[in-house]
């Protein structure tokens, strides 16, 4: 047992790999150990023959400042490239729908309440460019506040809109019969507001597709 215990001892005293290492840069000469303290006269010598050492060579240098060069003078170019945020995305959609209510309402709160035109300006605006079919379109910008009709009965009404929009027409008030225009909603009947509300989507998409196509 003891001599197991004095061989274990002797064991633990043993030098490890790192003590011996760092015994043999303590007894290296002092010009070849690092420098520990860099504010020495004689350290500058020293890191000057590292750098001669493992420089990069002269065309690799050129290669890197030249495309330094271009990267930062396409910066700005790269940086307007990246998409919006979701915050401004939202802020552009938000002020798109409010300047159609603004129409809507300019154009048609004589007759038609308005929250209701509210609903059609938001609905065209959220549905704009989506690449639907303009009748489809239509459709869906009244459903909302039309939910009693028909999908397919609402489709046949919008053929004569879908038309004109197809054709370039100009698309005003005057879409909808004067008669409509004139009438208080409430005096209308299902059809006519029917009619209506489908006017109203078309002048909606109409100006929407006009926005865009400005300068």
């Amino acid at each position: 047992m003891s001599k197991k215990i004095n061989g274990s001892e002797t064991f633990s005293s043993l030098p490890s790999q790192i003590e011996l290492e760092f015994l043999e840069a303590l007894l290296e000469p002092e010009d070849a150990t690092y420098p520990w303290n860099p504010g020495d006269d004689q350290s500058e010598a020293y890191f000057q023959e590292l750098e001669q050492q493992f420089g990069m060579p002269d065309f690799l240098e050129e290669e890197l400042t030249r495309r330094s060069s271009y990267f930062y003078s396409h910066l700005d170019t790269l940086w307007s490239g990246i998409a919006s945020t979701p915050d401004d995305n939202h802020n552009q959609q938000q002020a798109v729908v409010l300047n159609l209510q603004e129409a809507l309402r300019t154009t048609f709160s004589a007759s038609v309440p308005q929250v209701l035109l509210n609903a059609i300006a938001s609905k065209a605006a959220e549905i704009f460019a989506a690449g639907q079919l303009i009748g489809e379109q239509l459709v869906e910008c009244v459903q909302t506040v039309l939910p009693t009709w028909g999908t397919e009965d609402l489709l046949v009404l919008a053929r004569p809109f879908a038309y004109a929009m197809r054709s370039s027409e100009s698309q005003n008030a005057a879409s909808a019969p004067s008669y409509l225009q004139n009438s208080e909603w409430t005096a209308l009947s299902e059809v006519e507001k029917a009619k209506l509300s489908l006017a109203i989507a078309s002048y909606a998409l109409t100006q929407l597709n006009k926005s865009q196509s400005e300068p």
